[in-house]
Parts: C-alpha cells; sequence; structure tokens
C-alpha cells in the first residue's frame, strides 16, 4: 500500500469532475494519483456521504480536494471516511456544523451570483424541488471571467445545477477541519463567493492559504499551476 495519498478532486456547483484536467495532469507529472468524483449536487448530507464511499473505498490515505460547494461536502466527507489525512480547499465556503454555505457568506458584501441564478424544477421522491443555473449572458463575468471566451461558452451551455438544498442544508456533522490540516486557495478576483469571505473562512479553518492573485471562480481551470502547486505542497506535507 503506498504511504503517498492519493487525492481526491470535489468540483462545486454549474461545473463537473473535466474542470481538473488540467490539475490532474500536473499532480500526475508529479507521481500523484488523482481522481475526480462526480458530485451529484442534490444535498449536503447526500453529497457529503456520496463522496466518504468513494474515499473509504480506496486503498490507503487520501487528500480531499473540494471547489466552491465542493468545500462544505469534503468538510463532511473527510469527517465520515477514516483515510482522510488532509483537506485542501479552492475558492471555497468554510462552514462549521449547523452551518450552510448560503448561511455562511451572509455577513458579507452580495455578489454577482446572487442576482444571475435561474430557478427550475426537478422531480424527487417527495415532490417537485429547485435547482439553480447561472444564467448564461452572466456566467463569464460570475465564472469564469478570465478565461477564454469559446471556453466560457461551452462551459455556459453545459453547466450543472445545483439543489436550492445543497446550498441551503446546514452541515449535520464535526467539521472534517476541526481534526485534519487545511490549505486554502483564495480567488481574489471571484464573484461567486467573495474574496473576503474566503480568507475568512480560511481563517476560521487554521487553514495554511495562498492567494490566487486576479483568479475568478474557476481558478482550477484558469490558474492550475498555482492549485496543483498547493495540493502538492499538502501532499507532501501528510505523507
Amino acid at each position: 500500500m503506498s504511504t503517498t495519498p492519493t487525492v481526491v478532486l470535489v468540483h462545486g456547483a454549474f461545473a463537473d469532475g473535466s474542470s481538473w484536467t488540467s490539475v490532474v495532469q500536473r499532480l500526475r507529472a508529479e507521481g500523484i494519483e488523482a481522481l475526480a468524483v462526480g458530485n451529484p449536487l442534490r444535498g449536503l448530507t447526500n453529497d457529503g456521504e456520496y463522496v466518504a464511499s468513494v474515499v473509504s473505498q480506496i486503498d490507503g490515505p487520501v487528500v480531499l480536494v473540494g471547489h466552491s460547494y465542493g468545500g462544505p461536502v469534503i468538510t463532511y466527507a473527510g469527517s465520515r471516511a477514516d483515510n482522510v489525512r488532509g483537506l485542501v480547499y479552492i475558492a471555497s465556503f468554510g462552514i462549521d456544523k449547523g452551518e450552510s454555505a448560503l448561511g455562511s457568506v451572509e455577513s458579507f458584501p452580495p455578489v454577482e451570483l446572487g442576482t444571475s441564478l435561474v430557478p427550475r424544477q426537478f422531480p424527487s421522491a417527495t415532490g417537485p424541488e429547485t435547482e439553480f443555473y447561472i444564467r448564461e449572458d452572466a456566467f463569464a463575468s460570475v465564472f469564469a471571467a478570465d478565461l477564454p471566451a469559446d471556453f466560457v461558452a461551452n462551459a455556459a451551455l453545459t453547466q450543472r445545477p445545483v439543489a436550492q438544498l445543497a446550498l441551503g442544508e446546514p452541515l449535520a456533522v464535526e467539521p472534517a477541519w476541526r481534526a485534519l490540516p487545511s490549505w486554502f486557495a483564495v480567488a481574489t478576483a471571484d464573484n461567486a463567493i467573495h474574496p473576503d469571505s474566503q480568507r475568512a473562512a480560511a481563517k476560521r479553518l487554521g487553514a495554511t492559504t495562498v492567494e490566487v492573485e486576479g483568479g475568478s471562480h474557476a481558478i482550477a481551470v484558469s490558474r492550475p499551476d498555482e492549485v496543483a502547486g498547493l495540493i502538492i505542497e499538502a501532499v507532501r506535507a501528510v505523507a
């Protein structure tokens, strides 16, 4: 069994596992195994349990990486899978027990994302529920202002919606960051999660923090060198 942790990457809302492609390439070039999982985006407990189940079936230690809403998901999953050794948050929410992603940012200035969401309905076992997309004409400025226009146009059309429950559901377990070391990349030009909210989250978590100057919310795509570098630092620290 390898003592070098496997990196498990968890995307957030409006994205999918392919958003980690450039980061995975850089990690593998350093001899670090990496897996990008499909985050269901249906509810924090549901998504956290799903990621924990994936992690628990990996032989050896794991470093969990979460982007945006993926941050709350790894905060949950890291408390449920006992092979997790560290947490890396990328332009993320940082939540405590009893707190939701949206609740964690209420005291910070509003961001463009708040006025750019389009609600739609989807069926569930208990009846219709609400999910959100980013309005196509706002996707670039909200999510990916530092990426080429053709890439952003495709990303706006292929975005994965997030259930209202996912963003509003409080964390029901002790946060993994209370027991595990954490790292945090702050995107300083983020229009989806206010940079000051990210800084406050990193401080709360006691995280080793880097600031990605001029980085949009999509820094895993636009700034993979900085993101991969932080993950590599975390892997080496806990190996």
